[in-house]
């Protein structure tokens, strides 16, 4: 991988990801464009303890353009982009509209490829590895931020899920706090550990989920599995079978695979509905350790934090969403109306 970092022409960082040592980056982005202002800011809420983002200015965010004036395509002619250059592998660079920004932290959009029409499912073995490279080595340098505490890296896929450029792409979150999310994770992981005399948590999950029967793929060196009490209709978590604490903690041999398990998990998405429904819409998303201090989760460091990836679509049958009324929106507690074993057997079933 060859990494190249320039500037666009209101100063945000744009980094090139080649598969080719040669590719040489130096277009120049001729936009006439002003210095980005944010007016972003992160509130707590005193009755919950969790952080809100405030950031207006993303009320004018590009929504929805034509083909072509996409916005992450590569520049051509008199058509220019965000990216310089008339060609890129992989490509991230600071958003324009950025929920968390300066001390708030920073947010990060990655193009997985320069073909508008394809999706993350169509990337060859090669490709997916790229943007895992790129995935771990902006976890690496935002971590050395001192705004940033945690790293999430995730895609939303589809008008569904509120997607406003079509282009394959995710993004990248660095933010200044332990999400909630990741909070309850750690408490159960200290309270696990505290009542079973130092057991780690997510290896006693990944042991009893292991040979069983929501188990919808696996590797040598990872497993994908419908979680015993899965919150969406069809949601599947793909965990290392090596307990590591962030992306920088995989080894080459399951850097390698997974590519190989990754992307035929996304094509067994795309075929749950059947060949006549369109691409189903998902979130996919990195679960990271923090980086900052860890004192408020008495007992647990890092490295009792297990990397993983959730994935989950809100399409619940053909033709049907999964829609978040009275009881997850306002009390957050879910119910799901597919049963994990029945969702793993589906994913079994549409295996390629």
């Amino acid at each position: 991988m060859k990494k190249t970092s320039t500037r666009l022409a209101d100063g945000r960082e744009l980094i090139y990801y080649d598969l080719r040592d040669d590719a040489v980056r130096d277009a120049v982005d001729r936009r006439p464009l002003e210095p980005t202002v944010t007016t972003s800011e992160v509130r707590r809420d005193p009755l919950l303890g969790d952080s809100v983002a405030i950031a207006s200015h993303r009320q004018g965010r590009t929504y929805h353009p034509p083909a072509d004036e996409c916005p992450l395509c590569p520049s051509r002619g008199d058509r220019l982009s965000e990216i310089p250059d008339s060609s890129y592998d992989a490509v991230v660079f600071e958003n324009r509209f950025p929920s968390l920004a300066g001390d708030s932290g920073r947010c990060e959009v990655v193009c997985f490829t320069s073909d508008h029409n394809a999706s993350f499912a169509d990337l060859t073995e090669e490709q997916a590895r790229l943007v895992l490279d790129a995935w771990t080595d902006r976890t690496s340098e935002l971590s050395h931020l001192p705004s940033v505490e945690q790293v999430f890296c995730f895609e939303n896929r589809g008008a569904e899920i509120g997607v406003t450029l079509g282009h394959p792409h995710g993004q990248i979150y660095a933010y200044p706090f332990t999400t909630p999310r990741t909070a309850l994770m750690l408490r159960q992981v200290a309270a696990h550990k505290e009542a079973t005399g130092g057991e780690n948590l997510f290896d006693a999950v990944l042991e009893r989920e292991l040979g069983g029967e929501r188990v919808v793929l696996e590797g040598e060196h990872w497993v994908a599995f419908v979680p015993y009490a899965a919150h969406w209709p069809y949601e599947v978590h793909l965990y290392p079978k090596r307990r590591v604490p962030d992306l920088l903690g995989l080894d080459e041999d399951a850097r390698t695979e997974f590519p190989q398990v990754y992307l035929e998990l996304l094509r067994r998405f795309d075929r749950i509905f059947g060949d006549d429904q369109p691409l189903t819409p998902y979130i996919s998303g990195w679960h990271q350790a923090p980086f900052g201090a860890l004192e408020e989760f008495e007992g647990v460091n890092r490295d009792d934090f297990a990397l993983h990836l959730e994935l989950f679509t809100i399409r619940r049958t053909s033709g049907k969403l999964k829609f978040l009324a009275g009881s997850e929106s306002g009390m957050n507690v879910f119910i799901n109306d597919v049963p994990p074993e029945h969702a793993a057997k589906r994913l079994r079933e549409v295996a390629s």
